[in-house]
């Protein structure tokens, strides 16, 4: 599922890849894949911005604003009349994240 074309903040920097497969394995949107023993990105557009890959990836090939995004949370938000809550903020009680 795509949310919202061309806002993500997603980055990625194929020149600092190795291979490793952590962005793979850690990214519920499967917005990354392993071609050739690199990862590259299938769909920018279905990235919610929850900051996994980067968190992961230790060589600082990606880099996500995580605060800035959970697109997800934002359109539970508009369909319910609730406020958009994805979990990444503290636990005060305020949305910290959307």
């Amino acid at each position: 599922m795509t949310y919202l074309r061309k806002v993500t903040t997603l980055n990625y920097n194929p020149q600092r890849c190795t291979g490793c497969g952590r962005c793979v394995e850690v990214c519920p949107r499967n917005v990354f894949e392993m071609r050739d023993k690199k990862a590259v990105i299938t769909d920018k557009d279905r990235c919610l911005e929850c900051g996994a890959c980067a968190l992961n990836c230790d060589f600082s090939a990606i880099s996500v604003n995580a605060s800035a995004g959970c697109a997800a949370a934002v359109i539970r938000g508009m369909l319910t009349g609730t406020e958009p809550v994805c979990g990444c903020g503290d636990n005060s009680g305020k949305v910290a994240c959307c």
